[in-house]
């Protein structure tokens, strides 16, 4: 489980693809490797991946096809920056929203407009997700928990501060671009204890 607060601003080292799969490793300048131990998760842009090697300054980590197909982690190429974030701990408050590290889908930047220092994104997304996504309630964009502060139809608005901008991979999003997206896990739960009630 994670928070969805980025702890470090990474990007991917190594990247060998083979048949239904891939292994990445990623590293990061401000992030503590020392603390990682191997079977450890991280997510990375929104990901819950298993450490299967630590460094000193990485850590790999296998990638499912299902992964790859379900995210843009089929995007991404050496080089490429990510968001890091530690699994939550027991002692540890929660700032953002909880995050399972399970993305639901990609959806798609269509619109960003300067408001202020601050810069609102329209989201695009997928059919099957738009229902669990309200206005004021949380989701999760690249591992980064974010406020809805719209919804019309299958767009969603957010209003990203230039702190998180900054800190996270975010800052580098332009219109057609798309993101690992995750929604509120308490809406899956819900429909999920609905769905059962009404048969």
């Amino acid at each position: 489980m994670f928070t969805g607060i980025i702890q470090a601003l990474g990007s991917i080292k190594t990247k060998v693809a083979y048949d239904k799969g891939a292994v990445f490793s990623f590293t990061a300048t401000n992030f503590d490797f020392s603390s990682i131990a191997i079977g450890d998760s991280i997510a990375v842009n929104g990901v819950c991946l298993t450490a299967v090697e630590v460094g000193s300054d990485f850590f790999t980590a296998d990638v499912s096809q299902e992964t790859l197909d379900c995210s843009i982690f089929s995007q991404l190429e050496q080089g490429a920056a990510v968001n890091l974030e530690k699994a939550l701990r027991l002692n540890q408050g929660i700032d953002g929203h909880l995050v399972s590290g399970h993305v639901d889908g990609i959806a798609q930047v269509s619109e960003q407009i300067s408001e202020g220092e601050s810069t609102r994104f329209k989201i695009n997304a997928p059919d099957n997700l738009v229902k669990y996504i309200a206005r004021k309630g949380s989701v999760c964009i690249n591992g980064v928990s974010l406020t809805v502060n719209s919804i019309v139809g299958n767009t969603f608005d957010l209003n990203i501060v230039p702190h998180t901008l900054s800190v996270t991979t975010l800052g580098e999003l332009t219109i057609g671009d798309q993101v690992n997206l995750e929604v509120d896990i308490i809406a899956r739960h819900l429909e999920q204890l609905l769905n059962n009630k009404e048969s």
